[in-house]
């Protein structure tokens, strides 16, 4: 499947001489180095694909580069160097006119803190947008009034922003990038400034209106959970860079090195991996024989576990025409919840026994 967004090489450098700086970088030099002349390496030779309607999720902690990345996506920040392209449009080189009409018709962003008008009703705040792109009123408003029914928010239209609670809020911004129906979501920490149970309802939101509108999501957060939660694939920044870019899977069982590995240590796996992520497609003697037991590549972790515990022999994980693609025995369940023996090992790869159809999302 072609990429529907692609960043190549990206770098953004702060400061005196940027571009020269980008050159050190090339060279070997780090970002200490750089600091101590004055310049901020704020996002180092960034590269990734996201295909269409994949969530692509962006983590790290405070400074690591995130937001800038998600900056030069749309074009809010110019990259001293590298290329994104967007349906094969190079759109760093686009000028100032022509990036604002993508910004207008084909990428859209919600934002951290909301960001409605005040003196807006809820429905024209999701229709503004629309407005931008001088849309005639009656239809976007009806646009704008869809774009809420699917958040949640029908027969809100007339109450005003100080009348909604935060989730409600962050609805209305998430309504306001849907009603324009681009087709690129960049979602800076959408859900950071929520409570904890508002937060989840929203990922759910977000997740239940994906399996319907499968829109192409960049979503930036510094919560693995959330990463894990939401992503089809997730990049871990450290320092300005993407030190593992990879499924939820790849990300907890195979880090690629001690940073992202501490990352991961406290996070529930049994709310992420799925069977397709611990079996053993290399079935061996006994393993083989698993009587009628059976689960599918995407049946969570713990559902596996209940179902491994009522019969003495494997689990059989069975593909959609019915054919055995690997077990689960004992010893896999147990390893996967840690990493002493049994864990799966780098070799067994959840996307080539399942050709890439693998759930991660609790």
């Amino acid at each position: 499947m072609s990429a529907r967004l692609e960043a190549e090489h990206l770098y953004k450098v702060f400061g005196r001489r940027p571009k020269e700086a980008a050159e050190r970088l090339r060279d070997g030099a780090d970002r200490e180095e750089l600091r101590a002349d004055g310049t901020t390496a704020a996002v180092i030779d960034a590269s990734f694909a996201v295909a269409p309607g994949q969530i692509f999720v962006v983590m790290g902690l405070s400074g690591s580069g995130k937001s800038t990345l998600l900056r030069m996506l749309n074009g809010l920040l110019e990259p001293t160097a590298g290329h994104v392209r967007f349906d094969g449009q190079d759109l760093t080189a686009l000028g100032a006119a022509e990036l604002r009409e993508v910004r207008a018709r084909k990428i859209s962003m919600v934002f951290q803190h909301f960001a409605l008008f005040p003196h807006r009703s809820v429905l024209e705040n999701a229709a503004y947008g629309l407005a931008v792109q001088g849309v005639p009123r009656a239809e976007r408003e009806e646009r704008a009034a869809e774009a809420l029914r699917l958040c949640g928010l029908a027969g809100w239209e007339r109450s005003w922003p100080d009348e909604l609670s935060g989730g409600m809020q962050q609805r209305v911004g998430l309504a306001r990038a849907l009603a324009t129906d681009a087709d690129l979501l960049l979602m800076d920490e959408s859900f950071s400034a929520l409570d904890p149970l508002i937060r989840r309802d929203m990922q759910d939101q977000l997740l239940q209106l994906q399996r319907t509108l499968k829109k192409t999501i960049v979503f930036i957060t510094h919560d693995l959970n959330e990463a894990m939660r939401l992503g089809d694939r997730i990049a871990v920044m450290r320092d300005g860079r993407i030190v593992q870019d990879g499924t939820a899977e790849d990300i907890l069982l195979r880090p690629a090195d001690d940073y992202v590995a501490s990352f991961t240590k406290d996070v529930d796996r049994s709310r992420v991996l799925t069977a397709a992520a611990v079996m053993d497609t290399e079935p061996r003697g006994d393993e083989a024989d698993c009587g009628c037991a059976t689960a599918t590549p995407d049946t969570p972790f713990g559902e596996l576990c209940a179902l491994g515990a009522r019969v003495p022999h494997p689990v059989a994980v069975l593909d959609a025409d019915g054919a055995v693609v690997g077990v689960v025995p004992p010893r896999r369940l147990v390893g996967a919840l840690g990493d002493g023996p049994g864990a799966p090992e780098p070799c067994d790869s959840p996307r080539e026994a399942t050709d890439g159809k693998v759930t991660a999302r609790a």
